[in-house]
């Protein structure tokens, strides 16, 4: 095992990124392509997708990323509630450190959360009106240039209220 100074991350993130995620960062996102288990993001940045795994129900939700000792650049988890809500994270028994990306009913990320510290239990509030929340590894997040505003597209987000739709929404007389 390799192990490097911090002061090195920020350049070896960037290289990941360059290197292992080019298809995250720049391909194309196609209506109607939504899965899943994939979620894209777009903003003045670009585009980026991840391979997800979704927490759905409340001991999904619970567990989240617990124990997990290391997740690949390209994969994150999606939270998602039954309804927009006030929502707060903690780190107990969570061994990476994460960015948490809150968004809300439309997809439109409300804030981001950077580099969330292991095991820490301080509460960190995501706000109000929360239905969806993204977590991926610490520093992602900056690194590919997510930030309030940027939307979300995924398959649990309401057509008719999403910003960024998975498919067209036909008309309603």
């Amino acid at each position: 095992m390799i192990v490097l100074p911090r002061a090195n991350w920020p350049r070896i993130l960037h290289s990941a990124v360059l290197s292992g995620l080019i298809t995250a960062l720049g391909a194309p996102a196609f209506a109607g392509a939504c899965r899943d288990d994939r979620i894209e993001l777009r903003g003045d940045w670009g585009t980026a997708s991840f391979s997800i795994d979704v927490a759905d129900d409340p001991d999904e939700r619970a567990q989240g990323l617990m124990n997990v000792p290391k997740m690949a650049a390209s994969k994150g988890m999606l939270f998602v509630y039954e309804f927009p809500q006030r929502a707060a994270f903690w780190m107990r028994n969570t061994l990476i450190p994460l960015d948490m990306i809150f968004a809300d009913e439309t997809g439109t990320v409300t804030r981001v959360h950077a580099n969330a510290v292991p095991l820490d239990e301080t509460p960190i509030p995501g706000g109000d009106d929360v239905l969806l929340v993204l977590e991926v590894n610490g520093g992602m997040a900056e690194a590919i240039g997510i930030t309030e505003g940027s939307q979300i597209r995924h398959p649990s987000l309401d057509p008719h209220l999403a910003a960024w739709p998975c498919d067209p929404v036909p008309a309603t007389d």
